[in-house]
């Protein structure tokens, strides 16, 4: 997350995918291939592609990592 406007997230399960996206405004999903099967990192993606941020509170957080 060194680069300007770019908010990466390692999501390891679903809940994850869509907490990155509500609450970092993570724009890329970052997957441990070892660890996960092809059916759920699809499941992951769409999730992630699926949901929104949710501003508000989190948008100090994302103001502070932000470059």
């Amino acid at each position: 997350n060194k680069h300007s406007k770019v908010r990466a997230a390692l999501c390891w399960m679903k809940e994850i995918a869509v907490l990155a996206r509500q609450h970092n405004d993570a724009n890329i999903i970052s997957i441990p291939a070892r660890f996960t099967s092809i059916p759920q990192a699809v499941d992951m993606v769409e999730a992630f592609l699926n949901t929104d941020f949710e501003g508000g509170r989190h948008q100090n957080r994302v103001d502070k990592i932000s470059c």
